[in-house]
């Protein structure tokens, strides 16, 4: 009889909900599965910025370890939190449809606003993503952006309780959670860009794994890896992660898609915006093509200035 595919995935019920897309559709296929928990580093450090505990993979290294340990057979990440890097010995096998990648604004209902440029001025508008803090600082430097960490039923508890007026979030995390009817707004591409890979969840294997290889071949959707390898090759191009503001994203479909990105300090006064026709070009060509053309615009001098900058934000108090 052959084993059960032990799956890796983190506690939080987003992430169980993810994992279960995958342990759904291997059993449809008739290969039984169990889920196998960790919790991370991004989880346990609930009292600091993402940004000042510095480390990348920092929702994703357990699971890795165990996987390269032949502990776990295969892991299920949001692909926005995977490093571009990859340990040696393990590779992506596949990347199911995309969810939507956009950004949503959930509002605490006092407030009764319905957009962005609805909420009073100083209004406290929580996130944990830099790239959200320069976005939302660009387009309304009279809001004061806090720090938001937590889970996402826990971000949402903290804008009924008031803690912050609003909060920034991904809406395929919602609609996951089938809790979609919180969302406020949508904020739309191009004009507001989402992370590298978001809504795109990943299932990593080691490498050489012909029988994990073959298994998850059937979940892996080619549009949306195309989508988030062009993004992912960006990010990767500009040395980027949790710890600088850079947004990417997809728009569109073969030889006319077009690959938006964006690159800004941490206070949204410099922000340098790029896209490029996909044309010809591989996944991999076109994000590496538009991260050299912003290098050339000035991307280069942003980033080592959020560098130089992001050791100065304090971390928040526990609570």
């Amino acid at each position: 009889m052959t084993e059960p595919v032990r799956i890796a995935t983190r506690a939080s019920e987003l992430a169980l909900r993810q994992a279960r897309m995958v342990q759904a559709a291997l059993e449809a296929g008739g290969t039984a599965s169990e889920l196998v928990t960790f919790k991370t580093v991004g989880d346990k450090k609930l009292d600091e910025s993402l940004s000042a505990i510095g480390a990348k993979g920092l929702f994703t290294k357990e699971l890795e370890n165990a996987l390269s340990a032949g502990k776990v057979d295969c892991c299920v990440h949001s692909l926005k939190d995977l490093p571009t890097d990859m340990p040696d010995g393990l590779a992506l096998v596949a990347m199911l449809i995309r969810e939507d990648p956009r950004d949503v604004l959930v509002v605490n209902d006092r407030l009764f606003a319905e957009s962005l440029d609805d909420l009073p001025r100083g209004s406290r508008v929580g996130t944990s993503s830099l790239r959200r803090r320069a976005q939302l600082l660009h387009r309304r430097a009279d809001l004061e952006v806090v720090e938001l960490r937590g889970n996402v039923p826990t971000r949402l508890r903290k804008v009924d309780e008031g803690q912050v007026h609003a909060a920034i979030l991904a809406g395929a995390g919602l609609k996951r959670l089938d809790t979609e009817q919180r969302i406020d707004a949508w904020l739309d591409a191009p004009a507001w860009l989402p992370a590298a890979g978001q809504g795109v969840i990943a299932v990593e294997a080691r490498e050489g794994d012909a029988r994990m290889a073959q298994l998850l071949a059937v979940l892996h959707h080619a549009p949306s890896a195309f989508a988030a390898t062009a993004e992912r090759s960006l990010l990767a191009a500009l040395d980027g992660g949790c710890q600088v503001p850079i947004g990417a994203l997809l728009i569109g479909e073969g030889a006319d898609a077009v690959l938006h990105a964006l690159v800004s300090d941490l206070h949204g006064k410099q922000m340098l915006r790029g896209s490029m026709a996909v044309g010809t070009k591989s996944a991999k060509e076109v994000g590496e093509a538009l991260a050299t053309q912003m290098k050339r615009d000035g991307a280069s001098e942003i980033l080592a200035a959020v560098r130089a900058d992001t050791a100065k934000i304090p971390s928040p108090q526990p609570e």
